[in-house]
């Protein structure tokens, strides 16, 4: 089963590693080549990935990262295509190579100029999630920080009042135009409605689940998980133990069965064709029985003995995702 996934960090991961020699062949993270192959991937979304710093300016960061991918892309480009445009896919397609797609996680970067998000673009990203966990020029996350105890974030208390922000609004109408999509995982509640009213085109929640099965607030609720297929947008199924099940990270337990429950979920609230995988790989501590791309057919293992048909895997793992790129990114 071909597998479109629609975030991971190993970009950030390899970046780490400086001239430790490591690469995007082969390395210890959840996703490389090698892993991808044995995995059966057609297209993997490939996220800069800044966790903001005192210090650090994180234009400078996300440019690095993107000279890191652009090395990678470029010393194996005979095995993986750099796609921009919807044709680029079917392209490499024909040709047998696998896709990377460019996206960055955290809308800081641009800080707050729309020139830097049309250089984003310029320079190949065609995905950006809005915010990552803390307030940003655009909006704000969805996590909470208690200001009592120890201050460390709140996952299960949902944003509801602080959505974009009057320049955030301008970002999104500016990404539609452009054919960059925008991605509401992480982004408060406030922030997805907020999304759905200045928009009228397709967009994703690139790694997130359902709060229903799981009440991480990086989850979506039932009524989002509507609104977005509404709009003919998708959901990535993340496999972080922690969004999966609540216990499942301290237990240890595999992750397989939660994935597929909250598959059917999803697809129970908002039909088959709203689902997709954002694994966040390398993001995430690794999950048992998903332990990295590699493991992707144990996964259509599960969807086929939950019940599944050959045709609604097909739609999970690649379908959804290519035709919302179809229609979003440039032609």
């Amino acid at each position: 089963m071909k597998v479109v996934d629609m975030h991971c960090d190993t970009i950030a991961a390899l970046a780490e590693r400086g001239q430790e020699g490591w690469s995007l062949q082969k390395n210890g993270f959840h996703v490389s080549l090698e892993e991808m192959e044995k995995g059966d991937y057609l297209l993997q979304n490939f996220a800069l990935f800044v966790a903001l710093q005192e210090g650090k300016n994180p234009w400078d960061q996300v440019t690095q990262l993107a000279d890191c991918f652009e090395k990678q892309m470029r010393d194996f480009r005979d095995r993986i295509a750099w796609v921009r445009r919807f044709p680029d896919i079917q392209k490499a397609q024909g040709q047998g190579k696998m896709c990377a797609l460019l996206t960055v996680e955290e809308g800081a970067v641009c800080q707050g100029s729309l020139e830097k998000l049309r250089l984003l673009f310029d320079r190949g990203v065609r995905m950006l999630t809005l915010t990552w966990n803390y307030p940003n020029e655009l909006g704000f996350p969805n996590v909470t920080v208690s200001k009592e105890g120890d201050g460390k974030p709140d996952f299960y208390r949902p944003q509801t009042e602080k959505g974009l922000t009057e320049r955030g609004i301008e970002f999104v109408r500016e990404m539609q135009k452009m054919g960059m999509i925008v991605d509401v995982s992480h982004l408060s509640d406030a922030g997805f409605y907020d999304v759905l009213a200045h928009t009228d085109r397709p967009f994703v929640a690139s790694h997130s689940n359902a709060r229903a099965v799981c009440p991480n607030v990086r989850n979506l609720t039932d009524d989002m998980i509507r609104r977005l297929a509404e709009r003919g947008g998708v959901t990535g199924l993340n496999f972080c133990p922690s969004f999966l099940e609540e216990g499942a990270e301290e237990n240890e337990k595999p992750v397989l069965d939660a994935v597929v429950r909250h598959a059917k979920h999803i697809a129970d609230v908002g039909g088959i064709e709203c689902l997709g995988l954002g694994s966040d790989f390398d993001g995430i501590p690794t999950p048992k029985g998903l332990e990295g791309a590699g493991k992707m057919p144990l996964l259509d293992d599960a969807f086929k003995k939950a019940g599944f048909p050959a045709s609604q895997r097909e739609k999970i793992f690649s379908g959804n995702v290519l035709r919302l790129y179809r229609d979003t990114l440039p032609q």
